[in-house]
């Protein structure tokens, strides 16, 4: 979310919850590159890489024939001490990635009383199918660590997990998109849009889209958002998750000052239907598109319907619909976390005013 990223209602894009910020089905969540990043390995091939080229070998010039006194006697061998160095340095050469020490192990964070990893989708566990029944169980754990952080907003603590989870199962989409949910919440958008887009591969599923376009809106590339949000993929999307791709739709239009094409956005079936877990944002956004239209008696009908279906306290659409009304909140406890602040710096064994307890 570019600008107005408040992570509650509005044109800003959060993950929905119960399946934003879990790792394909579990908490919620804009992140490498700065561009678009090529998937796959390169298919060019390095210097002296080449099959039948030098690699491996010292590259010298033939001109250096001269150096060594001349050529070698035709059907002789080389001296023992020189077939010895030319030993050396191939053992050397070829062997030496075999021999290198490995990378030391990296620490990793602490998994919960009580975590056990079952607590995953269905879905997820059948991608750890593919790792051992021990590493499988450490990387659900890992996973439902990130999504329960994510949910209370301990984004280094669920960045530490996610990590940890693409370190020990980098080709398990859930992993990825566990480490992009978290990249997302914390705004590095070409991070989340990296790990979107290795997710997608891996799995061939492109349930992420929104986030994917709303990571290129925050890149302040809405040229390009807006046709990653138009391609086929877009049409297969589930209900829920083309509602969201709508939000971020409608907000991208509003970024270029097209607001009647950003109110035409949301104007989509799902915007008068039954209640739904997507009805407090739609209504929320809605409201805003037709605030800043000049409808302000409308926007006010919808911040009400925002705020009647918003059980989760997603949005702040009680507190809009109040200024609509001209209604002042007060926060009564403004002013008391400043005195707890003071409290505490008090010396031990003195009381606030300087007398000894």
């Amino acid at each position: 979310m570019p600008e107005n990223q408040s992570g509650r209602g509005g044109q800003d894009r959060r993950p929905p919850s119960g399946g934003g910020g879990r790792p394909s089905g579990g908490a919620g969540g804009r992140g490498g590159s700065s561009g678009p990043r090529r998937d796959g390995p390169s298919s060019s091939r390095g210097e002296g890489s080449s099959r039948g080229g030098s690699g491996g070998r010292p590259s010298g010039d033939r001109g250096d024939r001269g150096d060594r006194g001349g050529h070698a006697p035709r059907g002789g061998s080389a001296s023992r001490g020189d077939r010895r160095d030319t030993g050396a340095f191939d053992t050397g050469e070829r062997g030496g990635p075999r021999l290198a020490p490995k990378k030391p192990k990296l620490p990793e964070p602490r998994i919960a009383d009580g975590v056990t990893g079952k607590e995953l989708d269905r879905s997820v566990h059948q991608q750890l199918r593919t790792l051992s029944k021990e590493n499988a169980e450490g990387v659900a754990q890992h996973l439902v660590m990130a999504a329960a952080l994510l949910e209370v907003d301990d984004l280094e603590s669920a960045e530490a997990h996610a990590e940890t989870a693409v370190r020990r199962a980098g080709r398990v989409p859930a992993a990825r998109e566990a480490l992009g949910l978290v990249a997302y919440r914390k705004g590095e958008w070409a991070r989340a849009l990296s790990e979107f887009r290795t997710a997608r591969r891996l799995s061939g599923s492109s349930h992420m889209l929104a986030l994917m376009v709303d990571c290129e809106r925050g890149l302040g590339r809405p040229e390009r958002a807006l046709e990653l949000a138009m391609s086929p993929e877009a049409k297969t999307l589930a209900t829920e998750d083309r509602v969201e791709l709508a939000i971020v739709i409608s907000g991208i239009r509003r970024d270029l000052g097209q607001l009647e094409a950003a109110q035409l956005a949301l104007e989509i079936p799902q915007l008068k239907a039954a209640r739904k877990p997507w009805t407090a944002r739609l209504s929320y956004a809605y409201a805003e598109t037709l605030l800043a239209v000049g409808r302000d008696d409308d926007a006010r009908e919808w911040f009400a319907r925002a705020a009647d279906a918003d059980d989760e306290l997603e949005t702040d659409a009680a507190e809009r619909l109040a200024e609509l009304d001209g209604v002042i909140l007060t926060d009564l406890l403004e002013g008391e976390e400043d005195d707890d602040a003071d409290d505490s710096a008090s010396p031990r064994g003195e009381a606030p005013g300087g007398e000894a307890r």
